[in-house]
């Protein structure tokens, strides 16, 4: 129907006859002239209907309302002097429309569109239309050229796409499965894959060699700004590989996505241990953006007279004292202010957070008493504290010390006083050596997953235990991660269990996989990197579900469509369930 989107159009094309096709953005009538403002994927261009060049257009012009659906044919011209639009790309001109055509009609909108007041049930509720507007078209316009990208680089470097399957079998993962019921095998169940990882495996032993799929996956959890029950994740496996390996083409391909949507990253990209992201940052997804680093000065307050931090300092192995210098900070915040940081970290399990001014005169704060002359000199040498600066602390038992001045780190970068983050720069680290095992309520926990190679299994403390496993963070956001996998049965039988995992149990949920490694499986090892999130970082939003063409809330629920929903009881006795409570009518 049409020659040209609108913002093909330009000067060069002054004095052609073209057809138009989109929605009636909004229109004007002044003084009998209308002007319709076209939209379309690409932006806006302004139609001119003036009775003296068609009488039947500017009849149906007066007709127009917004969001009308209309064919305009007419000719390009210059606007007149003055009237040119700076504010659109196809300002400098206009067209004289000749013929217009109401092709569909349309009610009156339920929100503007572009009113960033709307609420997300409404913008959920009628997602279609907030497609509409050319803002969220460039988004998906660019996640459509981040995928095409990611799979040219991975057709390049020999990598096979895959299809693995959505209906499969209930194995732990660390999330809740969601269930399908099987109307075939009664009281039997499907589950969705939370990920391909024991599909992609056995594509190895099948000696596929390099496998990718961008993939969907399902985990029943809560959500949050960067999670939706269904996501999508770029997987990749490779065979006869090592660590370097899998990282150069996982480097590569987020080379070749960044160009694609027309951001420069440089490979290779730094590497930190876990355990030393732990320390300097207290996080295992540290934001690089910014140079705040803590560090370790436990030895200097078990000196101190302050019992309490002398009596957390007499265990090192199982505690922490945390210093974050914070340059400058003393020029900007006042006591009441570093005071009142105290109930930020409080929320996150924190005794509480000390602090020393690093003044003119020396180091002063409300600790200084306990420590000793020689002992302030330290902590001034140890955090390289300069005049205006300002120190805080965080003692505990170490992973809560971790947890809770690494958010601290956070915010206080992020406060709108030191706004140390540039929004505009991407900071990509690897962390590798990430441990094999977690104790949690006295229960050994795989941290990744128990496919994952150990680099060494003999250590009395099993949180000790490292494994080949790495994740790959941008800007404090983890974008994915993998490992080299486990590919000898009695290897993978190890590590089952230290588990606690019986070699009956293992047998049924993982049986498939074990039997497989019987058969000459090869040194295998990949990764997958969520798809929405790296999207959501490139577009600069601040949830996933801006990136998402119909997203879920954060209640898991479609508004769109009403999902989930009941269904009736003869699709019920089908599947052989039987609800166990009624809804209260």
């Amino acid at each position: 129907m049409r020659t040209h989107y609108c913002t093909e159009l330009d000067e060069t094309n002054v004095g052609e006859e073209v057809t138009l096709t989109g929605w009636a953005n909004s229109y004007r009538d002044h003084g009998g002239i209308i002007f319709i403002d076209l939209r379309d994927k690409t932006g806006l261009i302004q139609l001119t209907c003036d009775p003296e060049d068609s009488k039947s257009a500017h009849e149906i012009a007066d007709k127009v309302r917004d969001e009308y659906v209309l064919i305009a044919k007419g000719k390009v011209r210059h606007r007149g002097e003055g009237l040119v639009n700076p504010r659109l790309k196809t300002g400098a001109i206009e067209i004289v429309v000749t013929e217009l055509i109401i092709e569909n009609k349309a009610k009156p909108m339920p929100f503007t569109l572009g009113d960033s007041n709307v609420g997300e049930d409404v913008r959920l509720k009628y997602r279609y239309l907030e497609l509409r507007e050319p803002a969220m078209y460039e988004t998906f316009r660019l996640r459509s050229k981040a995928a095409i990208a990611a799979r040219n680089v991975l057709d390049a470097n020999g990598f096979l796409e895959v299809e693995t399957p959505i209906l499969t079998k209930s194995t732990p993962e660390g999330a809740r499965d969601y269930l399908v019921p099987s109307r075939v095998h009664n009281g039997e169940f499907y589950a969705l894959p939370q990920s391909p990882q024991l599909f992609k495996q056995l594509l190895m032993v099948g000696g596929f060699d390099r496998y990718f799929q961008i993939a969907k996956c399902f985990r029943d959890e809560d959500l949050r700004a960067d999670r939706q029950p269904e996501f999508t994740q770029i997987d990749v496996e490779m065979s006869f590989c090592d660590q370097e390996d899998v990282i150069k083409v996982a480097e590569d391909l987020l080379e070749g996505i960044f160009s694609a949507c027309d951001i420069e990253v440089k490979a290779p990209f730094n590497r930190i241990k876990y355990r030393d992201a732990m320390e300097w940052y207290g996080s295992d997804k540290p934001d690089l953006r910014y140079d705040l680093k803590m560090v370790d000065v436990i030895d200097i307050f078990e000196r101190c007279d302050n019992e309490i931090f002398s009596k957390i300092a007499a265990q090192p192995h199982k505690n922490r004292i945390k210093a974050l210098r914070v340059p400058g900070a003393d020029l900007v915040f006042s006591k009441r202010e570093m005071k009142s940081f105290e109930d930020y970290v409080r929320k996150f399990g924190a005794s509480g957070l000390g602090y020393f001014q690093m003044k003119e005169d020396g180091l002063k704060g409300p600790l200084i008493k306990f420590f000793s002359e020689d002992d302030i000199q330290a902590i001034i040498d140890r955090t390289e504290l300069e005049v205006g600066d300002v120190v805080f602390f965080g003692a505990g038992e170490k992973k809560l010390v971790w947890d809770y001045m690494g958010r601290f780190r956070n915010f206080i970068a992020e406060h709108e006083k030191m706004n140390l983050v540039d929004p505009n720069k991407y900071e990509f680290v690897w962390v590798v050596d990430f441990p094999m095992f977690e104790v949690e309520d006295g229960r050994v926990k795989a941290l990744h997953h128990p496919f994952t190679q150990p680099l060494d299994t003999d250590k009395d403390d099993i949180e000790e235990i490292e494994s080949i496993a790495y994740d790959i963070v941008l800007n404090g956001t983890e974008l994915g991660g993998g490992s080299i996998r486990i590919h000898k049965e009695e290897v993978q039988e190890e590590i089952f269990k230290l588990l606690g995992i019986e070699e009956e149990e293992a047998e049924e949920k993982f049986g498939f996989l074990l039997d497989a490694l019987k058969f000459g499986a090869p040194p295998h090892g990949g990764f997958a990197m969520g798809f929405d999130r790296m999207m959501m970082l490139i577009s600069k939003k601040s949830s996933i579900r801006d990136v998402i063409a119909f997203p879920k809330t954060q209640k898991a629920s479609c508004i769109l469509t009403q999902a989930p929903s009941e269904v009736d009881n003869t699709q019920l006795r089908d599947l052989h369930i039987r609800l166990r409570e009624q809804k209260q009518q």
